[in-house]
């Protein structure tokens, strides 16, 4: 409840058409495309601030002269961080060029951050240090332009060790195991060998000057991408750039991890949010497209772009835990998205509370599930109107006193948690931690009858339930309800998530707790050992099954969250507590074009899933706390 989850990293690309001079006559400033990608980051700061980075290139630049430049930071404030070093570089620029700060030409033979392509990264460390050096773009340096590669990234591949293997094979050394180097030197070697190729076709024509033209004017991306990707098994959207200038953005087979551009005849904009670029370049939401899954956007060194098809496609499970949680709400479609999966509740919370809306308080944990909340009263307000209706039929069995009652009423509303942000847990020791957690959160008194009413929490989601468990309904019990009812927008996270969350170790989840609770009850423990021997004897498989489902496969969702009531309920409560949980078929009508539900059914999009959720399993049975993947 309301615990914090790391996810998914964010991207922006930047891609100047037309010359910086043209910037700088038409708005006034050669800072153009840093301001814009300033707004990019700043509006997709929710997808990462363990870490930011920027670099940026130049194109055309002579030979003696830096056309790669980069910041990354892993301060307090990462993007603030970046960017003030860029601006106090341009305030330098301004100061030393004079008249010649408006000068294109003579700012990208003296100054770094002039180029015309940008990339960003907002980086949400899902494991590892969290240091510079775990920060992207990462750079892969030559000394011809067209083998320079800079990239970032919003990944996680499933078969890192598989990568690693291949990268050894084709004769590389490696200097460090993790998908961010393998990624990069993978691509970066069918870079090598499309600039060779295209050497070799020129080199008895033509000299090395000019076939290094030749090469940036004709490298072939799209094919790069179909030869580095093609063993890639994980949730991706890889932005790329190489020295020359040229670009790309490549999304995965399965749609899993999301990219939008938009373009017009002075840029082309790449980020992992809609919302960010209708606010940095106030457009339309209609002329912000989908990268679609598969495809990569590549813009060569003109400045033309095309989508091109790089990997035989999957069917199409696009994140939907992104939209219930991570993505900003801003945007029309996830707002809509979310205000359905609170509405979709309403008959599971009204048969919970017993049709008792007189009694009945609604509330929400902030800040993320008041858009579903909000959904939730629009859904009891339809309700209301249909019982109305029913009642108006019948009107002359009322009395005008019962029929005003009936047409006034609304549902009570109450805003009875706020979370004290200032407050922190971290200066106690652990055994005086959990009494300091019990008061993150404050909450409105008075406004609940003792003992008679119910209140009905809405959250986005429920994981771990330890947040329920030490605080919030500690903190709600002391209202006097009779009855807290916790609901979760999403259903039941059973499984781990090896495409962007961190959730990859199976003994986290409630749910699982629960599921091995009602196993030990029901005396079907023995179900825990066929599936470790399952996982075990088919670990080698790359058609391996998901075996952990046969571990829920006993229960329905209502037992599991009956279980979840109890498991999460403090001894010291006198309140009756429930929880409720989304269903999978309502979440499937509500997010009808994100259907990527792994994490809830276990069905996952690609064959690295069930490897990994097996061997988190075996990571359990053995005792083992390292993550899967």
């Amino acid at each position: 409840m309301s615990e914090q989850i790391k996810h998914e990293c964010g991207i922006a690309l930047i891609r100047l058409r037309k010359p910086l001079q043209f910037y700088i006559d038409k708005y006034g400033s050669p800072t153009y495309a840093i301001n814009k990608l300033y707004l990019l980051m700043e509006k997709q700061h929710n997808r990462g601030q363990d870490g930011v980075g920027v670099a940026n290139i130049k194109i055309d630049v002579p030979p003696g002269h830096r056309y790669i430049s980069r910041y990354r930071s892993v301060e307090q404030q990462p993007i603030a961080d970046v960017f003030s070093k860029i601006a106090k570089k341009m305030k330098k620029a301004k100061k030393q060029a004079g008249e010649n700060y408006y000068n294109a030409r003579y700012l990208q033979d003296n100054f770094g951050y002039t180029g015309e392509v940008w990339l960003g990264h907002l980086r949400y460390g899902t494991h590892g240090s969290n240091s510079i050096e775990s920060c992207h773009p990462f750079l892969r340096q030559n000394n011809w332009r067209s083998r320079n590669l800079v990239m970032a990234g919003n990944f996680n591949m499933t078969n890192v060790d598989y990568l690693f293997d291949i990268l050894i094979k084709i004769g590389q050394h490696p200097k460090e195991k993790a998908d961010t180097v393998t990624v990069m030197e993978k691509i970066g070697h069918f870079l090598d060998e499309e600039n060779q190729l295209l050497f070799d076709k020129y080199k008895y024509d033509y000299s090395n000057a000019e076939i290094t033209e030749k090469i940036e004017n004709e490298l072939n991306f799209g094919r790069v991408l179909q030869r580095a990707c093609r063993d890639f098994d994980g949730g991706y959207a890889m932005a790329g750039m190489t020295g020359y200038g040229g670009s790309f953005v490549a999304r995965d087979p399965a749609g899993i991890r999301p990219a939008y551009y938009y373009a017009d005849d002075e840029v082309v904009v790449v980020a992992s949010e809609k919302p960010a670029i209708k606010t940095a370049f106030n457009v339309d939401y209609s002329q912000i497209q989908e990268v679609k899954p598969g495809h990569a956007l590549i813009i060569d060194k003109a400045g033309n772009y095309k989508e091109q098809q790089f990997i035989e496609l999957l069917p199409k499970k696009s994140c939907s835990f992104e939209r219930i949680y991570f993505s900003r709400g801003t945007d029309p479609d996830i707002y809509q998205e979310r205000k359905n999966l609170g509405k979709l509740l309403v008959p599971q919370i009204l048969e919970a509370v017993n049709y008792d809306l007189k009694n009945t308080v609604f509330s929400f944990i902030p800040n993320t599930a008041e858009v579903s909340f909000l959904g939730m009263i629009d859904g009891l307000e339809s309700h209301l109107v249909n019982e109305r209706k029913k009642y108006l039929k019948d009107k002359a069995a009322y009395s005008e006193e019962e029929l005003e009652e009936l047409l006034s009423f609304r549902p009570r509303i109450e805003k009875l948690v706020i979370k004290d942000a200032k407050l922190r847990t971290f200066i106690t020791d652990d055994e005086h931690r959990d009494e300091l957690v019990a008061h993150v959160y404050d909450t409105t008194y008075e406004v609940i009858k003792k003992g008679v009413d119910t209140l009905v929490v809405i959250d986005d989601s429920i994981v771990r339930g330890t947040t329920l468990e030490k605080s919030i309904l500690t903190m709600l019990e002391r209202l006097g309800p009779k009855k807290i009812i916790i609901v979760s927008s999403a259903p039941q996270i059973r499984y781990p998530d090896c495409y962007g969350i961190d959730m990859s170790r199976m003994k986290d989840f409630i749910a699982f707790r629960a599921a091995l609770a009602l196993l030990k009850e029901t005396k079907q423990e023995n179900i825990l050992d066929d599936v470790y021997e399952k996982c075990l004897a088919h670990s080698d498989n790359p058609e391996i099954a998901n075996f952990v489902q046969q571990v829920y496969a006993p229960f329905t969702p209502e037992q599991i969250s009956r279980k979840i009531a109890e498991i999460v309920k403090p001894d010291k409560i006198n309140a009756e507590v429930e929880v409720i949980y989304q269903t999978v078929e309502n979440l499937h009508k509500a997010c009808a074009n994100h259907l990527g539900d792994w994490y809830f059914t276990g069905n996952y999009p690609t064959k690295g899933g069930n490897k990994v959720v097996n061997r988190a399993f075996m990571n359990f049975m053995e005792g083992k706390t390292v993550r899967a993947y």
